[in-house]
């Protein structure tokens, strides 16, 4: 895996997609119910296990456990897509969230 990063000078979730952006991640991706992560730009599910995240990149809030994020850059095993996945950790994390996140290894949960 990547770099596990905190939040750099306290930016915030959108400032940490638009910085990944800039490198090439323009793509997006989301977790289905199945804790699989989905490609929106060609539909393929792949097990988090598949893939192994560039970078990860974590925010949170001053005081609020809904703020507790993380901004994984992935790649697309099929269509070779670069993109982001943003992932919630912590007491509010999704069951399907916090599977793909461990299954990412060592990162916003430890």
């Amino acid at each position: 895996m990547g770099d596990v990063q905190g939040s750099p000078g306290g930016s915030t979730l959108l400032e940490m997609i638009s910085e990944l952006e800039k490198t090439g991640y323009t793509g997006q991706f989301a977790v289905s119910q199945e804790s699989k992560l989905r490609c929106l730009s060609c539909d393929t599910e792949v097990a988090p296990e598949g893939i192994e995240p560039e970078s990860i990149l974590r925010v949170e809030g001053a005081s609020d456990p809904d703020d507790m994020a993380a901004v994984a850059a992935i790649t697309c095993p099929n269509c070779s897509t670069k993109g982001t996945v943003v992932l919630k950790y912590g007491p509010e994390a999704a069951p399907e969230d916090a599977y793909v996140l461990s299954a990412f290894g060592p990162g916003p949960t430890t």
